[in-house]
């Protein structure tokens, strides 16, 4: 086990063996990490939970640890982990990713960068959710959801942009526009996905936001929402 500098620890808090903590953080009371994952496969294998530096974990949050399949469940750094929120074994979650409570995350689930999942939001084993995202509360999510995209519904659907937090993190105007008309294009256009995504290609090939969309939705394995 391995706990940085400056880190704080809560009361009644379970941190087992496997366990790399960065420097910095908070970790509140009654929390679970590098528990033994619940996952048919696991063989009792060595595996990891990794947390950067800066992390909040607020009360009862659980953190399980990898299986054989990837080997490590990662948290980024900066990252807000509200009461009662769980994360399964090999989740990979990016920088300033913020969960609000009680957000489940499913086994292998992946997310980018600076995404904001609010209250209640249980995430399918498997799903990708793109950098900048924003999934509204008591939500469930299925399928991939791309970058900058305010997601709500049920099923979940694409709500437009994300674009408080993008302005709040510096996305020029221009940025959001172009993030806009892309995504108008893909999901409100008529077009077919493919043809879609070409015109999309065709029209912002430079703009390397829109190159991050078109690359993640080309390399969803799930679907898009």
């Amino acid at each position: 086990m391995i706990i940085g500098d400056g880190t704080s620890i809560g009361n009644h808090n379970t941190i087992k063996k496997y366990t790399e903590i960065g420097k910095n953080c908070q970790i509140f009371h009654n929390c679970v990490i590098s528990e033994l994952p619940q996952d048919m496969k696991f063989d009792g294998e060595k595996t990891t939970v990794k947390i950067g530096d800066e992390a909040v974990i607020r009360e009862f949050v659980t953190i399980h640890r990898g299986t054989k399949a990837r080997g490590e469940t990662t948290i980024g750094k900066n990252v807000v982990l509200m009461a009662y929120s769980h994360v399964a074994h090999d989740c990979v979650l990016g920088n300033n990713v913020t969960m609000i409570n009680l957000v489940t995350l499913g086994g292998h689930v992946e997310i980018d960068d600076w995404v904001m999942l609010s209250g209640g939001v249980m995430v399918h084993q498997f799903v990708k959710i793109g950098a900048h995202a924003f999934i509204g509360g008591l939500f469930r999510v299925s399928q991939d959801v791309p970058p900058f995209v305010l997601a709500v519904g049920e099923p979940l659907k694409y709500g437009g942009i994300n674009s408080v937090g993008l302005r709040r993190r510096g996305f020029s105007l221009k940025d959001r526009i172009n993030i806009k008309h892309a995504y108008r294009l893909y999901f409100r256009s008529g077009l077919k996905p493919s043809e879609a995504l070409k015109k999309i290609k065709s029209e912002f090939h430079n703009d390397k936001n829109i190159l991050s969309i078109v690359n993640f939705i080309e390399n969803s394995k799930r679907g898009i929402i």
